[in-house]
């Protein structure tokens, strides 16, 4: 006995109302009505999470717990950062003072002292104290009467016993007959002993051409030369000796000018010493004053001679330069630990740089004097702001920065990647850094270095993310409304009315594309609040409504839609061809969303069209065999296959051939959101069912014929909207949604008029069957307990019509099979009739 179909009714989905569609802010606090009632918000809202992470990486002083911040533009990333900082226990900063001063032994090499706050300030000062009341005091010693009446004596004694000794030789050479006569040689003259002949001064070379010629005895000319011989040995020793007593007489009057100096000098640097008892400060001080007290020549350098303005240029300007102190860091007058935001972190900002100089002969050179800091090192004790894309932007900065946070130190070097600036260079003692880097970027830059850098996670352990959204409840709608007092405060705008603040929240909750949810890009949102009262300064209003916050929203919108406004233009005079009325076979409208760089976009209707014929193609994408198809189009299109094999072939194969298009598109198609889509074209193209053309459709689908949600629903509906508009709106047209994207609905006041007056109509569905039906006006049908479905429905006639099809391929394949038979039958007949030819044996061979 037959068991009878069980029939059931295909639920008819309803339209939203406006209550679902409805999503006013109605939050009134007690008393409230303007904005001038509230305090302004300084806190930061709707990142505790962010704020977390943040406070551990500022706290945690441990090496490594740098911070990086992610999240959208305008979610408030730096102005937390800035305020999470300027809230941090500063009251007793511990900070040090920086300073490079010359390196006695090694000039190239300069050295590195630190100091508390403020003691680096008060050491240069001390150190030009010392040197300006040496450089007072030391020339007045070699002019006091007490230094010229030992000066003299010393030299008197010296010059006495060099008097005796060359009256002691001169005594000599008179016995002996000789003179001592200055013979000119070259540009000079030279001393030469000669004999005494006839009362004359004779050399030994004249004496010998007149023994030649016999005018002079040789046994005289003998005796004279060995005199001469005598007398030059005495002449060398009586030389060298007054040599010996010359350098001695300058080391005596040395001793004199050490004496009397070094024990000023020594007294002034163990002040120093006393005063700063750091070990590196005593050696350099021990180096000063053996600098000072060797070289006492450099206090007259500097002086101008008699006759000079000045010094010439040949000759050392600044003798005492090599004594100055090179203060690259100054903390005596920061009573906060430092923030310093660099928002342009080249190299040389950052970590400082070597000045370099053009000297008398053309060289470049340089020297500890002309070393300057960066914001590393003045953010050194403190916090460090950078923005990722800008240290990564900028060449040979990246690397430094990593080298200095692993090493806690700071190298300060010339940065010149070209090897241009030729040259003598410095390599200055690297300085201990304690610094805490905040970087602020992207989270596709985070993924980047924490994939391929292996230090980066050794470095920025604290990662921050920075929400865009946040819990839509009156104690954030609160917090919204004194962000609006906020911004009316800090611009000194128009005051806020409660409708005003209202629609800044509706607007936010937009922005958030939920509509349990606030954004948090509060950028974004104070754009808003300051064009409002730009509105409702031009109308001559005294308080911003409601009304002021739509019109800022939609001159907003204009300055940025011109090319929305092209399109629509092309719909209105049908060069992009779109049916918003009556109804045809195996076309429906899909959604497609647009967008026109930066934050807009914007949602337009288009044509999508399915042709099927028997066949054993399956589903034809069209885009895809035009390269126009993204990924995920792809394997929507295969899921919508998988979804008619699930439905429709589990008693039969599935022969069918669907070609489907997406009509005028030249620029490709991604995304699965039309995949439901297609379906219903598959199905109308299938049954021959029209589908209304005044509803257009949007929903991605899975392989059980549910519906998922997708994205930009808001900007799809009034999209189509906009086109039915410019047409006119019939009653009869709308969009197909995906249920779960009605808590993202969220339309223009224009839209949810039209929805108001009944023009218009929001469907949300959860299959595809419930689909089918509202655009068709036929039931889609449901699988039954026997495997078939709802008789009459959509769904049973495609099923009746698939089956149709396969069993007219499996005809054709049998008659085409029998038809091959008899073509090879009648060939058997007819080589049976024909004679058959002799053949003649083969001969083989031998």
């Amino acid at each position: 006995m037959p068991v009878a179909r069980k029939q059931s009714r295909t639920r008819k989905p309803r339209p939203l109302s406006l209550q679902d569609l409805d999503y006013a802010i109605t939050y009134k606090p007690r008393g409230v009505r303007s904005s001038d009632s509230l305090d302004a918000c300084d806190e930061i809202i709707g990142q505790s999470r962010a704020i977390e992470a943040i406070t551990l990486g500022l706290n945690v002083r441990s090496k490594g717990y740098n911070i990086f911040v992610t999240g959208l533009l305008g979610t408030g990333r730096t102005t937390t950062i800035k305020h999470l900082l300027e809230q941090l226990d500063h009251e007793h900063p511990s900070l040090s003072d920086v300073c490079y001063v010359n390196n006695f032994k090694n000039e190239d090499s300069p050295r590195v002292l630190t100091f508390k706050a403020g003691e680096g300030k008060r050491f240069k000062k001390d150190m030009g104290y010392l040197v300006d009341s040496v450089r007072k005091v030391v020339p007045k010693i070699f002019m006091s009467e007490d230094f010229k009446d030992r000066n003299s004596r010393i030299v008197r004694e010296f010059e006495t016993r060099q008097k005796n000794l060359i009256s002691e030789f001169e005594e000599k050479l008179t016995s002996a007959g000789f003179v001592m006569v200055q013979i000119q040689s070259g540009l000079g003259a030279r001393n030469e002993l000669q004999p005494l002949i006839d009362d004359e001064p004779s050399s030994l070379e004249k004496l010998e051409r007149l023994a030649k010629e016999g005018k002079f005895p040789l046994a005289r000319l003998d005796e004279l030369r060995r005199k001469w011989d005598s007398l030059r040995r005495e002449f060398d020793i009586t030389t060298i000796e007054s040599k010996k007593l010359a350098a001695k007489l300058e080391e005596a009057l040395e001793k004199l000018r050490h004496s009397m100096v070094a024990p000023l000098v020594s007294d002034k640097v163990n002040m120093l010493k006393k005063r700063y008892p750091d070990d590196k400060v005593v050696d350099y001080l021990d180096e000063v004053q053996e600098a000072l007290v060797g070289d006492l020549d450099r206090f007259r350098e500097a002086q101008p001679r008699r006759g000079e303005e000045e010094p010439p240029p040949f000759r050392k300007r600044e003798p005492f330069e090599e004594f100055s102190v090179n203060l690259v860091l100054d903390n005596s007058e920061q009573t906060q630990v430092p923030i310093v935001i660099e928002t342009s972190p080249t190299y040389k900002n950052l970590f400082g740089s070597l000045e370099r100089v053009v000297d008398r002969f053309g060289y470049w050179r340089t020297d500890f004097t002309r070393i300057h800091s960066g914001s590393l090192l003045k953010a050194s004790g403190g916090f460090l702001v950078l923005n990722a894309l800008d240290v990564l932007s900028e060449a040979g900065v990246w690397w430094p920065l990593k080298r200095a946070l692993r090493n806690a130190e700071l190298e300060i070097a010339a940065y010149d990647p070209f090897y241009m600036m030729a040259g003598s260079g410095i390599k200055p003692e690297p300085i201990p850094l304690n610094v805490k880097v905040v970087i602020i970027g992207e989270a596709r830059i985070y993924h980047l270095l924490y994939n391929l850098d292996e230090d980066f996670k050794k470095i920025f352990k604290v990662k921050a993310e920075f929400d865009s959204v946040m819990e839509l409840n009156d104690r954030n709608v609160h917090e919204y409304f004194r962000f609006v007092r906020h911004c009316v405060d800090l611009d000194n705008l128009l005051s806020y009315d409660l409708s005003g603040m209202q629609a800044v929240a509706e607007y936010g909750r937009r922005l958030a594309g939920h509509r349990q949810k606030l954004s948090v890009r509060f950028t974004a949102i104070a754009d808003i609040v300051r064009e409002a009262a730009f509105c409702c300064q031009q109308r001559g209003g005294k308080k911003v409504t409601r009304q002021d916050v739509h019109c800022a929203v939609a001159n907003k919108r204009r300055r940025v839609n011109l090319i929305e406004d092209k399109i629509q233009e092309m719909f209105e005079h049908e060069t992009l061809m779109v049916d918003t009325d009556g109804a045809v076979v195996g076309q429906i409208n899909g959604l497609a969303v647009y967008s026109s760089g930066g934050e807009y976009m914007f949602g337009r209707p288009t044509r999508i069209t399915v042709n099927t014929s028997l066949g054993k193609s399956g589903v034809i994408n069209i885009e895809r065999d035009a390269d126009l198809s993204g990924p995920i189009h792809n394997k929507g299109v295969g899921v919508l296959s998988g979804y008619l094999r699930q439905m429709f072939a589990q008693d039969k194969p599935l022969v069918m051939s669907a070609s489907i298009s997406f009509e005028q598109s030249y620029s490709g198609v991604d995304g699965d959101s039309a995949s439901s889509t297609e379906i219903y074209g598959i199905l109308s193209a299938l049954t021959e069912i029209p589908i209304k053309q005044g509803i257009a459709v949007t929903g991605s689908v899975n392989q059980k014929g549910e519906i998922q949600p997708i994205g930009g629903v808001n900007e799809k509906i009034e999209g189509f909207f906009d086109v039915c508009s410019m047409r006119g709106l019939t009653g009869d047209q709308g969009v197909v949604i995906p249920h779960q994207n009605v808590q993202d609905l969220m339309l223009r006041p224009d839209v949810i008029e039209g929805i108001k007056k009944k023009k218009f109509s929001v469907w949300p569905v959860k299959t595809i069957s419930e689909g089918i039906t509202i655009l068709t006006g036929v039931p889609g049908g449901e699988r039954l307990a026997s495997g078939g479905f709802t008789r009459g429905s959509v769904l049973a006639q495609a099923d009746d019509k698939l089956r149709e099809m396969a069993m007219t391929l499996q005809e054709f394949g049998q008659n085409k099979k029998n038809d091959e038979n008899n073509n090879g039958e009648e060939k058997r007949q007819s080589s049976k009739k024909s004679p058959s030819k002799s053949r003649k044996p083969r001969k083989g061979k031998k």
